[in-house]
């Protein structure tokens, strides 16, 4: 099945809208807590298991030099470390410390509860449904079109 273009168009438009609209709550939950959205966003995927700067660098679509520059300043917080990778003593892998786990659960936290705040109106089922369609388009688009066959 095929969207029309005026469809595929409309819901690039909403992505964006929704997009901004994410950005401005994570900054407004970052305030005062001396790490910004960018810096949690790492923290998250740090988070997600100890692994390479380089694979960090890659999930987060930035270069090397941002991540290596973002990775210090975390460092410098006490929320990560960077050690040689065992495997590969030319490589770092990066893991979250106690300090940066309990971090990032406080901002997790935070950042939940003004979601909570502007969803009041709604109900369990339509932050359920929401979740579902926004799973679902995540893994279209972190599909390769090339690979799936036209079934039209």
């Amino acid at each position: 099945m095929t969207l029309n273009p005026g469809t595929a168009a409309n819901l690039v438009s909403e992505i964006f809208d929704l997009q901004r609209a994410v950005r401005c709550i994570a900054s407004a939950s970052s305030r005062g807590e001396g790490i910004g959205p960018a810096l949690h966003f790492v923290l998250r995927l740090v988070n997600e298991g100890e692994c390479r700067a380089t694979r960090l660098a890659e999930r987060l679509g930035v270069g090397t030099p941002v991540l290596s520059r973002q990775i210090a300043e975390l460092e410098e917080q006490g929320l990560v470390v960077r050690r040689k990778d065992p495997d590969d003593r030319r490589a770092h892998v990066v893991a979250l410390t106690p300090l940066g786990a309990d971090k990032l659960e406080h901002l997790e936290g935070k950042r939940s509860a003004m979601f909570q705040e502007y969803l009041l109106d709604w109900t369990e089922g339509d932050a359920t449904r929401a979740a579902d369609v926004l799973r679902q388009l995540t893994k279209s688009l972190r599909s390769d079109p090339g690979r799936q066959e036209d079934t039209a």
